[in-house]
């Protein structure tokens, strides 16, 4: 092995040029990296074998025989080590240089050997009273934003300081006369309407918003029964909390049956008590005699004897 005049960056080995391959650009690109890393002092004895390295001096004299790449010469080292040895000098001189020190290296190598990546370039004016110039290569998009607007913004008003927080008992007094006036009024109507019409599809549409209606005063019925029982059941607590009692908090099954008794005491009061009871009890027959047997006809007994 002799030094050539192919510049610092040109590192060539007896290895590379019996087998050029994959492998002998990559001991010569670590090679180089070494190179640039090396202290300008470094001591000759370090170096690794089987590369050369070049000083100013050479590199300056070796200018003028660049002309042709057949004018390059190479003799055959008269020493040679293995690849697997290579390996482990080149790992072990690698070990001690940061990778910031082997990245910059190799920024500083051979253009051949070494690409910059690609980055992508953001688009900008030459001159602010020129336009913006874009790749004609590069596809542009559907939904490109020609004229900005301004964003929209949501707001939720539940969630608002400024909105205050919400008084469940406030609001029901507040808008208690809809169910006590306007729904009730808005029902009869409906009726009205319904007597004096015709039309099968108006009816059945009249139907519709009847017993929406309905059920709209029901739901508010049953919750107005349950607040009503809870708060009962809150000051009989406060009360029992004072004597130094435990609080009891009530259960959903409790709670019904606090409203069935209610709804037992109105009946009775009403006078409807009796209708009711047995109204319940033709509903409950009905429920049993759908899991009752029936009777086999004569002619499947008559074929089973």
């Amino acid at each position: 092995m002799r030094r050539t005049g192919l510049g610092a960056s040109r590192v060539f080995s007896e290895e590379g040029l019996r087998q050029p391959s994959l492998r002998h650009h990559r001991f010569q690109l670590i090679a180089i990296a070494v190179v640039y890393c090396r202290p300008p002092t470094a001591d000759r004895s370090s170096q690794l074998p089987g590369f050369v390295y070049l000083s100013k001096f050479d590199m300056k004299k070796s200018d003028s025989a660049l002309a042709t790449p057949s004018k390059i010469k190479f003799d055959k080292s008269e020493e040679h080590e293995s690849s697997s040895e290579d390996e482990g000098e080149i790992a072990r001189e690698l070990a001690d240089f940061t990778f910031e020190e082997l990245q910059k290296a190799r920024s500083n190598g051979s253009d051949s050997v070494y690409r910059k990546p690609n980055t992508d370039k953001k688009a900008r004016r030459a001159n602010k009273n020129m336009p913006m110039e874009i790749s004609s290569k590069k596809p542009v998009s559907r939904f490109r934003e020609i004229i900005q607007v301004p964003k929209k913004v949501v707001r939720d008003p539940r969630f608002e300081s400024l909105c205050g927080q919400l008084d469940v008992e406030g609001f029901k007094k507040r808008y208690n006369f809809l169910y006590e006036n306007e729904l009730p009024t808005e029902r009869e109507e409906l009726k009205q309407l319904m007597k004096k019409s015709n039309d099968p599809e108006v009816i059945n549409g009249l139907k519709n918003r009847i017993a929406g209606i309905d059920k709209q005063l029901k739901s508010a019925s049953t919750k107005r029964t349950d607040n009503e029982i809870l708060a009962e059941h809150k000051k009989k607590e406060r009360e029992a909390a004072k004597k130094g009692k435990q609080p009891y908090y009530l259960k959903k099954s409790e709670i019904q049956k606090q409203k069935l008794i209610e709804k037992y005491k109105d009946l009775k009061a009403s006078g409807k008590l009796e209708s009711f009871i047995e109204k319940r009890r033709r509903k409950n027959a009905s429920k049993d005699r759908r899991y009752m047997p029936y009777r086999r006809s004569n002619n499947s007994e008559q074929q089973n004897q």
